[in-house]
Formats: structure tokens, C-alpha cells, sequence
């Protein structure tokens, strides 16, 4: 909300293309829902990017995340306040070992062949380190008790619903996402009384969405329901799509600019007299940090 309240400030009167991936689509799928409730209508559509709103299939992660499990996590963040980058890491290896523990030992150890550094590679390496009760919450509201799809998740003290949104959503599923599986992030055509697009690409869950224009070895699947038309199930949506050689980030650009007005001058960065003071540069100053 800091955010968008910033945005509002700088550019006054607009609405906004809402994106999120991963955790950060089911965060602004909260938030836009709360907002709807709340009659704030600044958003003017919403992406999400291999983002699950309902985790009654949440794949291979409910392996790591039972009642037993999520203490032990609250114990070990209570000491230390955050769950730290490395432990974070080690479940997402685990959920792909072949690739990402077993090979590289082979390779690397056993074979003396490291490998070189990709740009993909080094992102991903980019780790974070998630607060206390940000996690603690978001596994026991969302993995452990599903409250955001069962209509029972709050927000201010108000339970919401994802029913409640109204902009057009654009939703991005991976074939091989081991995080998100495309089928539950496919849900969101049966949460929401609005038009959705469901774009289902070829990759993974960085891979996949991480996938420029000229990337070789690409595909993908979509189509628009409109929110009067009948649902389709995901097995039967995949069967039914056209296969689309290339990158699909074109078709998102189309989508959006559908829905945009226009280009324009892009603002000036900041707005000192409205507290929003210029900062660094892009990509920031955290990346100095070690």
C-alpha cells in the first residue's frame, strides 16, 4: 500500500498494472481483493506470475510444511527473527535434487567440471531472508489452512474474497514449475468473477517466466475466458490451446497495451515535495551489500 501510495503521489489520477510472482502474486491478489472490498479501484489490471491463490495443490512443497514442521520453522525464526537465505535455499534444492544438489555434485566435485556462471544462475542465487511473522502466517494461513481460497483470510479485520475482484487478470503458469504446478496456479479462473487470461508456457518457475524475446526453445499456450462463459477444466484447456512458438512476453506487452493509454514521457524519479526523495540508481544499493 506504502507503494501504491507513492505512485498515487508522483503520477495523480492513474491506475495501475498490478504484477506479482510467486509469493508476491498471492500478496497482490490480498491486496487487490481487500482493496475491492474497500471500494479502492486504482488498479487497473492484475498479473500474476506462477502465483498460487488456492494451495489445496500445492505441489511437492507440502512435503516440508506440516503442523510438526511449521514449529519447528517458528522456533528456529524466533531466535534469530527472520528465516535465513540458506535454509530457505536448501528446501527449494531439495525439491529439484537431480539438478540442483546431485548433478553439481557430480559435475563439480567428482568430475572437476564447475559450471559457469549464467545470468539466470546468478539471479537465483540472489537470495532473501523472510521476517517472522510474515512466514510464520503465510504457512499457517495459506499452505496449512488454505484461508484465502475458504473465504476466511483477513485483512484490517475483515475477511475478504478473491470473488470480490473486478479487474481483468493475466495469469502465468510454468509446465515444469516444482514451486507453483501450472494446474493450481490455473485456479484462479475458478476464484474470480472477472475476464482471465491463462498463459501456460514451456520452462519452469524461473526459467519459464524468465524467457526474453529471441530465447531459443520456447512455447507457450493461452486463451481469455470471459467471466459469463463456462469454466474449462485445465487438462481439457491444454488439449485444446494452439502451441505458440517463442517467448510469450510479447503477447503480455499486447495485452497490456490494450488495456493502457498510451505512451507517453515517462515521470520524473521521485517527488521530493510529496516525501518521495530521489534514491539510487537501478538496480539499487542493496547489491553492494554482502
Amino acid at each position: 500500500m506504502a507503494a501504491l501510495d507513492a505512485i498515487s503521489a508522483i503520477l495523480p489520477e492513474r491506475r495501475i498494472h498490478g504484477v506479482g510472482y510467486c509469493l508476491g502474486g498471492t500478496l497482490l491478489a490480498i491486496a487487490v481483493a481487500a482493496m475491492a472490498q474497500s471500494g479502492d479501484d486504482r488498479f487497473k489490471s492484475m498479473t500474476l506470475f506462477a502465483a498460487q491463490t488456492d494451495f489445496t495443490e500445492a505441489g511437492e512443497l507440502l512435503l516440508f510444511i506440516d503442523e510438526s514442521q511449521v514449529s519447528y520453522l517458528e522456533n528456529l525464526m524466533w531466535e534469530q527473527g527472520y528465516l535465513d537465505a540458506s535454509q530457505m535455499a536448501g528446501a527449494f534444492q531439495l525439491l529439484r535434487s537431480n539438478d540442483l544438489i546431485w548433478s553439481r555434485v557430480i559435475h563439480e566435485y567428482l568430475l572437476g567440471r564447475p559450471e559457469s556462471l549464467s545470468d539466470l544462475m546468478a539471479w537465483n542465487a540472489d537470495t532473501t531472508r523472510l521476517p517472522y511473522r510474515m512466514h510464520a502466517e503465510y504457512l499457517h494461513s495459506l499452505f496449512l489452512h488454505n484461508d484465502l481460497f475458504e473465504g476466511r483470510y483477513r485483512v484490517d479485520d475483515r475477511p475478504i474474497t478473491l470473488n470480490d475482484i473486478r479487474v481483468p487478470i493475466f495469469a502465468v503458469g510454468t509446465i515444469r514449475d516444482h514451486v507453483a504446478p501450472w494446474r493450481s496456479v490455473y485456479k484462479i479462473t475458478l476464484l474470480t468473477d472477472t475476464d482471465v487470461t491463462f498463459l501456460l508456457t514451456s520452462g519452469g518457475h524461473n526459467a519459464g517466466i524468465v524467457s526474453e524475446p529471441g530465447h531459443p526453445h520456447r512455447s507457450y499456450q493461452y486463451a481469455t475466458r470471459l467471466a459469463d462463459e463456462p469454466y474449462i477444466d485445465p487438462d481439457t484447456w491444454q488439449t485444446a490451446m494452439p502451441v505458440r512458438e517463442g517467448s510469450w512476453w510479447p503477447t503480455w506487452q499486447a495485452w497490456l497495451a490494450k488495456r493502457s493509454s498510451g505512451r507517453m514521457v515517462p515521470p520524473c524519479i521521485g517527488m521530493p515535495t510529496c516525501g518521495y526523495p530521489q534514491l539510487y540508481a537501478a538496480p539499487g544499493s542493496y547489491v553492494l551489500q554482502t
